[in-house]
């Protein structure tokens, strides 16, 4: 039986979501506890009307929370019982496996290091952002963690990318690229160099090279790799193109009655296509490096978000990725 820590004052609807989300989990995974942390009264009141396991669902009260608009910094100092502070000191102190959060990211992150901190030889953690493609999914790293980065944070990236793909996505021997402004070794700025020189020198990893933006979507690689300020554009970038592009099609159809008509044999490929679009599919992010299981997820997440990142948690719990990872970031000492 595994325990999951659900920060229930993190998304926008907090704490509907995340009781919502964590009562569908309930339903289709036998073998897990959630421990609901937020305040007491709001989710006890949310939760009347619910049949639920009390052995599996318990609340775990903490009296304040992390806003969006917060200093991660300053709520890591002056929050100490905020729901993300007491989820992760139950994390740390073995109450549970692994922490789930649609808060704040960057709070996620400082509270992570200070409470839970990084595995020995990680100098960043990052998080791993799966992106749907034409032909599976692309792992972007880092996708909002660390703003700056060194070029040997870079290489760390790839390797951290490449031992979840292997354990979590099952790619057998994961292509990594790395994200620059052209394809040759010589185009991109003084990280992008530096950090194509240290990866190329890791031949553990499969290093096809610089890749562009236009590559990230062809699903040419698996993983790509950049700081974590290009990242965070680029996953907003992506999300919303998405949306544009339904919206266009949307439009158009309204404007043609031959259209009307033909999007009925349409339906069923377009859910699949929308279904594989919807962030809400794959629920949240590891922030890999860090010593125990901790996720990210969108601060708009909905019911679905929250049920499918518990799902997905579950699943990660199921593999010793930080075990993988303390012996393939050794390798990199020798490059």
């Amino acid at each position: 039986m595994k325990t999951i820590i659900l920060d229930a004052m993190g998304s926008d609807s907090r704490p509907n979501s995340e009781i919502l989300g964590a009562l569908s989990a309930l339903k289709e995974i036998k073998d897990i506890t959630i421990l609901l942390v937020g305040n007491e009264k709001k989710i006890r009141s949310k939760l009347e009307g619910f049949p639920f396991d009390r052995k599996r669902l318990q609340i775990i009260h903490a009296e304040q929370d992390v806003q969006m608009s917060e200093s991660p910094v300053k709520a890591l100092k002056e929050k100490k019982e905020s729901s993300m502070a007491v989820g992760l000191t139950l994390l740390k102190s073995g109450k549970g496996d692994a922490f789930i959060s649609a808060g704040n990211t960057g709070a996620v992150m400082a509270h992570s290091l200070m409470l839970i901190g990084r595995i020995p030889g990680i100098q960043r953690p990052t998080i791993a952002t799966t992106i749907p493609t034409l032909y599976g999914e692309t792992l972007l790293v880092d996708s909002g963690a660390n703003a700056d980065c060194k070029a040997a944070q870079l290489a760390q990236f790839a390797v951290m990318g490449d031992i979840y793909a292997k354990l979590v996505l099952d790619r057998k021997t994961p292509k990594i690229g790395l994200l620059s402004n052209g394809e040759e070794p010589e185009k991109g700025n003084e990280l992008t160099k530096k950090a194509h020189t240290l990866i190329k020198k890791a031949s553990f990893l499969n290093f096809v090279g610089n890749v562009e933006g236009r590559d990230i979507l062809t699903g040419e690689v698996d993983i790509v790799v950049c700081d974590g300020f290009t990242g965070n554009i680029v996953l907003k970038t992506v999300e919303s193109l998405f949306k544009f592009l339904y919206r266009v099609f949307k439009q158009e159809i309204s404007r043609s009655l031959l259209a009307k008509i033909g999007i009925l044999f349409l339906i069923p490929t377009l859910k699949k296509l929308m279904k594989k679009m919807d962030y809400a599919e794959y629920g949240t992010a590891p922030l890999l490096g860090i010593r125990k299981p901790i996720m990210v997820c969108h601060g708009s997440s909905n019911q679905k978000a929250i049920k499918n990142a518990i799902t997905f948690t579950h699943k990660y719990l199921q593999k010793d990725f930080n075990k993988a990872l303390s012996r393939e970031i050794d390798k990199l000492k020798e490059v």
